[in-house]
């Protein structure tokens, strides 16, 4: 029988699967039992569900013990969406961070330059996204914080030097660590329909260096040595600005969503800072963005934009398109 899960409970679902921390994904999971519809076909996923609100409560008690102990990491998702590097020694993910935005991570010829997570933003035209450099990865070493970042990001990034011959052997190894913490790097995101506390991470498989002469011949290897259906590979030369652009267009496109304008009644628009929300995303996701409150006390919205009159009165399920101008009224 099949789940026939609601978009209520698929938001409900995305939003545990971003949090950071223990109360937030017990608050998720709640929310999840709260809301699944009742019927066999979801009977095995009501009793995941529970038996891992069971599990991440006793998790909470860890963890609250744990950060007295350890320092941990939590990163407030910004702009339109939270994108992870990960990758091998040298693989070039500092350097990417480093022309895609304006901070200055270190990049050097040796290996292990980068020692702990690092944010920076993003810009794309008057929108931005959120880069999150990270330590290499290596076949007897994955930082413990690690799959927990890379679980709640909307998009990874694997990186592969293609002017090296150790790339194909390094990235698969990325691959594996992943794959052993039940974190698979493959072309969607989601839970896993037969296992609940597997996550698949869409993720872009991007070749630095790429205008080494062999650089091709490196990808058909690592192509020929592992199971990477899917995955779309991006060449980049970071010394070329056109390649550096193509690059980050590849990254805000793959995140898949619309910017949206917000004006308060009776005030002009605010068109410097755009919201973003997911594609076929609706005036209730915006409401929710802009504030909790807002989103419970919304009676309905005005706006501006595609396949609408000026001004035009629509409800919450309504569809955004990029660049919507919305005022939204309670």
């Amino acid at each position: 029988m099949p789940a026939n899960l609601t978009p209520q409970y698929q938001k409900a679902e995305n939003a545990y699967r971003r949090a950071q921390d223990a109360e937030e994904r017990i608050a998720c999971l709640e929310e999840m039992l709260s809301i699944i519809p009742k019927h066999k076909g979801t009977d095995k996923l009501q009793a995941d569900l529970r038996k891992r609100l069971k599990e991440t409560r006793a998790d909470s008690v860890s963890e609250k013990q744990a950060s007295k102990k350890s320092r941990s990491y939590k990163f407030p998702r910004q702009g339109a969406g939270q994108v992870v590097l990960v990758g091998g020694p040298n693989s070039g993910k500092s350097r990417i961070v480093a022309e895609l935005t304006k901070a200055s991570p270190e990049v050097a010829d040796y290996p292990f330059t980068t020692h702990e997570p690092s944010p920076a933003m993003m810009p794309w035209e008057d929108a931005t996204a959120q880069l999150i450099d990270t330590p290499p990865v290596t076949d007897t070493h994955i930082a413990p914080y690690l799959t927990g970042i890379v679980r709640a990001a909307d998009l990874v990034l694997l990186t592969f030097d293609g002017s090296s011959d150790d790339a194909p052997d390094d990235t698969l190894t990325v691959v594996s660590q992943f794959r052993d913490r039940k974190t698979h790097l493959c072309d969607h995101t989601g839970f896993d329909e037969d296992d609940f506390s597997i996550v698949n991470l869409q993720t872009l498989l991007v070749a630095t260096r790429a205008d080494d002469p062999a650089c091709g011949d490196r990808l058909e290897y690592l192509a020929e040595a592992g199971d990477l259906t899917g995955f779309q590979v991006i060449r980049v030369a970071l010394d070329d600005p056109e390649s550096r652009e193509a690059l980050r267009d590849a990254i805000y496109h793959t995140l898949d969503v619309v910017r949206v304008y917000t004006k308060r009644p009776g005030k002009p628009a605010d068109f410097e800072a755009p919201f973003t929300v997911p594609r076929n995303g609706t005036i209730e996701d915006l409401a929710l963005q802009v504030h909790r409150d807002l989103a419970r006390d919304l009676k309905f919205a005005r706006i501006w934009g595609q396949g609408v009159h000026d001004g035009q009165s629509v409800g919450r399920d309504h569809v955004l398109s990029d660049k919507d101008l919305v005022e939204l009224h309670v």
